[in-house]
């Protein structure tokens, strides 16, 4: 049965490697029937959380007017999402961050979702990375059911394009095939 897919690309450059990494997914599943949308982040105009409580207090919708709300939609009504990032100093974007601590308002609602995560960093080594995806992690133990589904290590990529000769590239395919 085809699954409807999200694809979070945060890389601030379009084409850059995490962002490469998510077109191969992307391919991989919908060649194998998925439903596939990819937003690129830097594309919305996501506001950081301001602490209002309005949310969490007082039980009613985000008051910020930006693109949030539209993310955390799709976020809701898909069954698969996948996340990814650019390394920087050992973590994710601050595009992804603060998607995450805009989801404060609905994370309740995303629950019985698989997940994929993907990073693309200079760095060569895999556990370095676990940082990053265990920043993933935290946001999935505040969410209901959420299966995490696999991991794609792009490591030892710093410039654009980089990515293209390593394993991760087939790896993204492969992985987005099989769901």
């Amino acid at each position: 049965m085809a699954k409807k897919v999200l694809i979070l690309s945060s890389s601030p450059r379009r084409n850059g490697n995490s962002d490469t990494l998510c077109d191969e997914f992307m391919h991989g599943a919908q060649e194998a029937g998925n439903q596939v949308e990819k937003i690129f982040l830097k594309d919305k105009h996501i506001n950081y959380c301001t602490g209002c409580s309005v949310c969490s207090m007082y039980n009613k919708p985000c008051p910020q007017k930006d693109d949030a709300n539209e993310v955390v939609e799709k976020m809701i009504t898909s069954d698969v999402i996948v996340m990814a990032t650019p390394v920087y100093f050992y973590t994710m974007s601050a595009q992804m961050k603060t998607l995450i601590d805009r989801c404060c308002a609905r994370y309740l609602e995303i629950k019985n979702k698989e997940f994929y995560f993907i990073v693309a960093a200079a760095e060569e080594s895999v556990p370095m990375m676990e940082r990053t995806i265990d920043g993933f992690r935290g946001f999935l133990d505040c969410l209901e059911t959420p299966k995490e589904c696999g991991v794609i290590y792009g490591v030892g990529a710093w410039k654009a394009g980089e990515i293209n000769d390593k394993p991760a590239m087939k790896e993204a395919y492969e992985m987005g095939k099989g769901i």
